[in-house]
């Protein structure tokens, strides 16, 4: 569970500073259709046993019991009365599973969008503000609904949009007392190449490099905006969805084909001029990472298949860091793709980290779920030692007579340290 921002410094040895939680989705049209007609095959005489009060459309096909905010079960046990008196096993007769899983929080199908965000990320918000550094990324297989969790709709918002709106909430708050400068871009690792979403139009395909120094990985050439308020954010997300690659395959009709990576920087400092300065910045990265997909299941072709296979690389390259990171090992293979190298100050550094996994009750997903909470599970034992970025400037004497100035008047100067 991560740990408060005003830990104490001799306290804040490595942590667990990561957050994982899961979201199940609720099922949709063709997950309800394949489920009321596998129910009619293995029952055929249905009405002999309406009198038992059970709903012939949820008989045993959900494969994850949410038990309760913390722990979940899947594969569980089936208790339906039907089932049971004959004796039928579910699963292509794999014996069931029935693996407890426990999380920071399960968010069950009927959780809001507001209650993932108040859960997830509206902490996080006052430790960016005092300089710590913060991830949020949401994790699952293709369909499984992580776009709609980090992005939302117009009418129900999701992180990004709710993140953004109470952030500049608090810059609002805080104007009278500080100087709070932003920041933001947004990209897309798509094929293993870089791209950036809010480029101008001609250059929206140039592929970016990666340069990474001690201060963290700086993707060279891509274009930094600088929103006033939460409308303008909403702006630069709609043009930079737009830009992202999509496209329709078996097993998602708007299937996102790339890793897409928001990045916020603030960076902040007293409003009242003095001799002693500190400067405080941090980065909020929210991060939309491309479904899991097997061919067998999407029936991928051509470009398709290309893409899918270089998203399950970075992915894969992502699972073999963080049980690297899990395991203490000397080495951190976080130049296997350009997504890990994007992430490595994020999993293994200074920051802190919220996993949102997303993941479907159906059976037809029972391999991609089961790989997923997996993968969860081994994310929780990432430990890792957070710092404030906190920089402390002594203003060289030439710079008094301005400090007396801005103090004056402060609307008339800007201290150049």
């Amino acid at each position: 569970m991560i740990v408060d921002s005003n830990t104490k410094n001799s306290e804040n040895e490595a942590k667990s500073n990561i957050l994982v939680t899961v979201r199940v989705r609720p099922l949709n049209n063709k997950e309800k259709q394949y489920h009321e007609q596998e129910n009619d095959e293995l029952f055929p005489e249905v009405d002999t046993f309406n009198n038992l009060g059970q709903n012939n459309n949820t008989l045993g096909k959900k494969i994850i019991n949410v038990i309760d905010r913390n722990i979940l079960v899947f594969d569980p046990l089936n208790t339906n009365n039907k089932q049971l008196l004959f004796r039928i096993p579910s699963h292509n007769n794999r014996r069931n599973k029935d693996i407890r899983y426990a999380f920071d929080h399960v968010f069950d199908e009927n959780s809001t969008q507001q209650e993932v965000f108040e859960n997830t990320t509206k902490f996080l918000i006052d430790d960016v503000l005092n300089g710590y550094n913060a991830t949020v990324f949401a994790y699952g297989a293709t369909g499984c609904g992580k776009t709609y969790t980090i992005t939302g709709t117009a009418e129900d918002p999701g992180i990004i949009p709710r993140t953004m709106d109470e952030l500049f909430k608090k810059i609002e708050e805080y104007k009278d007392n500080k100087i709070i400068e932003s920041s933001l871009s947004y990209l897309e690792v798509y094929n293993e190449t870089i791209r950036d979403l809010l480029a101008p139009d001609n250059k929206t395909l140039t592929p970016l490099n990666l340069r990474e120094d001690s201060n963290g990985v700086i993707v060279s050439g891509l274009s930094e905006h600088h929103p006033n308020n939460v409308e303008d954010v909403i702006k630069l997300l709609i043009k930079g969805n737009n830009n992202r690659t999509k496209a329709a395959t078996e097993a998602n009709i708007v299937s996102s084909r790339s890793h897409a990576v928001l990045q916020l920087r603030i960076k902040q400092r007293e409003r009242e001029a003095n001799i002693t300065t500190d400067y405080t910045s941090a980065v909020l990265s929210i991060i939309d990472l491309a479904g899991s997909e097997r061919a067998s299941v999407s029936k991928n072709q051509g470009e398709r298949l290309v893409e899918g296979a270089n998203i399950n690389r970075s992915l894969l390259a992502l699972g073999n860091c963080i049980n690297a990171l899990c395991t203490n090992s000397y080495h951190i293979p976080y130049r296997d793709s350009k997504l890990t190298r994007l992430l490595k100050f994020s999993l293994g550094g200074n920051c802190k980290v919220v996993m949102i996994t997303n993941v479907s009750p159906s059976s037809l997903h029972y391999e991609e779920t089961h790989n997923t909470l997996k993968y969860a599970n081994r994310a929780k034992n990432i430990k890792t030692k957070i710092e404030q970025n906190l920089i402390h400037v002594e203003s060289h004497i030439a710079q008094y007579p301005k400090i007396i100035q801005v103090i004056i008047f402060p609307s008339c100067y800007t201290l150049a340290i």
